[in-house]
């Protein structure tokens, strides 16, 4: 592929970095060097940057995942290769990033240059975290409100281990991607916009604060399920509690009429034509000294 552009104009091209033809023309057609191409077509990568001599510039962005199906912490992926007059970028998945790009260039606005696209997509992605952040705070709220407006409200345990996993998942890709904002607000390439760099930097401080957001996520799911665990275990001593005090209270009356049920000689009352009344006298007196002893000594 030869395009000649003028002075001030800028090429992008996108690619399925799975097809064979655009691997292929990647390393025999497009000029990288065979150290940028093996970084460009690995399997494995993880959110970095990666300068190049020429002032030229590799980028690996992940971004919350849109698909139809598809969790969203299961982050896509796109992979830049940049410099002054050029950016490739390579996806395996659809990226959405993209489809928006072509539609705010079809209305007349949109990136004019290689320092603007860059900066476009790696905003688009951030963009989209804010959303997933405030969906998992709100599902927090939820079960926090529901805590605290009823005692025998029970959490949904699933849902709070998704969230956490998930803010752990997201957390896991937003962490260096805000250390490449980072890095480029401090080194930004000589082709970069002067404007453009306050928005790296504004980019970096977003995600400083989703990152701050996830962490508060995560720890407050650990006091939900945390309180959760605390009223279990109230719940439970005070049901051991109670079973304690009516196995104490019963303990006396089932000796007593026990020992009054023995079928030998000799038993008191046993021949007294009131001698029941009397048996049933002293088991109440018993049980209302238990209740007073009990009162007493603040069991009840």
């Amino acid at each position: 592929m030869n395009v000649q552009l003028q002075p001030g104009e800028s090429l992008w091209l996108h690619w399925d970095r799975s097809h064979p033809r655009a691997q292929h023309w990647l390393r025999s057609d497009s000029g990288l060097s065979e150290f940028a191409c093996n970084l460009l077509l690995e399997e494995g990568t993880r959110p970095r940057v990666v300068p190049l001599p020429g002032d030229e510039l590799l980028l690996f962005l992940r971004g919350v995942n849109l698909n139809p199906g598809a969790e969203p912490e299961d982050m896509v992926a796109v992979r830049i290769f940049a410099d002054a007059s050029r950016v490739i970028s390579l996806r395996l998945r659809p990226l959405r990033a993209t489809d928006a790009l072509v539609d705010e260039w079809a209305k007349g606005s949109g990136p004019k240059n290689a320092s603007e696209l860059v900066l476009y997509l790696a905003h688009y992605l951030t963009d989209k975290v804010d959303g997933l952040v405030v969906e998992l705070s709100e599902q927090i709220d939820a079960e926090e409100e529901g805590i605290d407006n009823d005692e025998r409200y029970t959490p949904d345990h699933g849902l709070m281990l998704q969230v956490r996993r998930r803010a752990a998942g997201l957390r896991r890709f937003l962490a260096p991607q805000r250390d490449i904002h980072t890095h480029l607000v401090r080194h930004p390439q000589p082709w970069f916009d002067e404007d453009d760099i306050r928005y790296w930097n504004e980019l970096s401080n977003r995600l400083t604060r989703y990152l701050e957001e996830l962490e508060l996520i995560r720890e407050r799911v650990g006091l939900v399920l945390e309180s959760e665990h605390r009223r279990m275990g109230e719940r439970t001593n005070r049901t051991m509690y109670l079973l304690g005090i009516v196995t104490g209270f019963f303990l006396p009356l089932s000796f007593i009429t026990g020992l009054l049920g023995i079928n030998v000689g000799g038993m008191p009352g046993a021949e007294a034509p009131h001698g029941f009344a009397y048996a049933c006298a002293l088991i109440l007196l018993v049980a209302l000294f238990q209740w007073w002893l009990f009162r007493r000594l603040r069991w009840l």
